[in-house]
């Protein structure tokens, strides 16, 4: 890799871990579904005039769209709203490749080997070792939700891997427009207008900012770089780099939030970072029953640790998080 494109790879790791402390912040401005709408919201505008017409069937735009923005998003503004730190939920989401794997083996017959189910065992191991270190300092329910944010996440990869976009930018735009409607209806029903309606009138720069930043340098810029990096290297390449993104997370969270880093988190983070590396960058089986003969390569091939906005993204070969 040149050092340009490894500098970009870098880059967008730190975007994307960053990402996760300006999303605690937003969350000092915004309710957490309110704050969610806006961010796919403008993500999407003007950008969705720009990117040419989608380039997959509507059908995988729509459930990609209200499993991973609405769904995964959701449970995650709110686990953060509900006392989840900023740091531990950049790297407890990491679990989604554990969800994808797992989700693959169920839906797509693709049958992981057994390095990915060491890699697995891991990274499960690190869940536990997180949750015994939030379960003496915060709520486990917001914990919890965590865990279903990623579940959610690596539902929608699955769900990506079947579209197949060959545009990472332009499906991610597209999906960022189903979200809107369905999280401000459930901000509306569940936070109250009145709350919204405050949080808007209320608004600074550094409540616009935090908008700006989760949709457009998140979500525009990263996945346009992540984007131009697939198309010159193989996904095994690239893939590797959004391991980073705790590290950034985390990093960021200690620095601008105070967020204290115990050594069980520290064990923690050695375990699922370790344990996803092996989950998603192991070779796999081919599915039950399919081969490469003619020359094709399974999709169970490609790394699995991209992050879908946020983080960043899990099907770097496809998607480009």
């Amino acid at each position: 890799m040149r050092p340009a494109h490894l500098a970009l790879a870098v880059l967008v790791a730190a975007v994307w871990g960053v990402n996760f402390t300006v999303i605690e912040i937003g969350l000092g401005h915004f309710p957490p579904l309110l704050f969610s709408a806006l961010r796919f919201l403008v993500a999407a505008l003007p950008a969705v005039f720009l990117v040419g017409r989608p380039t997959v069937a509507w059908k995988w735009i729509v459930a990609v769209g209200l499993v991973l923005g609405v769904a995964k998003f959701g449970l995650l503004f709110v686990s953060m709203d509900t006392g989840m730190p900023a740091g531990l939920s950049s790297l407890v989401l990491q679990i989604q490749a554990v969800f994808t794997a797992a989700i693959a083996f169920a839906v797509l017959g693709e049958r992981p080997t057994r390095l990915r189910i060491l890699g697995m065992l891991i990274a499960l191991a690190g869940i536990g070792v997180a949750a015994v270190d939030e379960g003496s300092s915060g709520p486990l329910g917001a914990f919890a939700l965590c865990v279903a944010a990623a579940a959610c996440w690596g539902t929608s990869n699955v769900l990506t891997r079947k579209a197949s976009p060959p545009d990472a930018l332009n499906f991610m735009v597209w999906v960022s427009t189903v979200p809107v409607l369905p999280l401000l209806a459930l901000s509306l029903l569940t936070e109250g207008p009145g709350r919204d309606y405050d949080a808007l009138r209320a608004l600074d720069w550094q409540g616009a900012g935090t908008v700006v930043y989760v949709a457009w340098v998140t979500t525009v810029f990263g996945f346009g770089a992540w984007g131009l990096l697939l198309r010159r290297y193989p996904a095994s390449t690239v893939a590797p780099f959004t391991l980073l993104v705790p590290v950034f997370g985390m990093s960021s969270a200690a620095l601008f939030l105070g967020e204290p880093i115990s050594g069980l988190r520290w064990g923690a983070a050695a375990l699922l970072v370790g344990g996803v590396a092996l989950t998603s960058l192991a070779p796999a089986r081919a599915r039950a029953g399919a081969g490469t003969a003619a020359g094709t390569t399974s999709p169970a091939a490609a790394p699995s640790a991209v992050h879908l906005v946020d983080l960043p993204p899990s099907e770097g070969a496809r998607t480009g998080s």
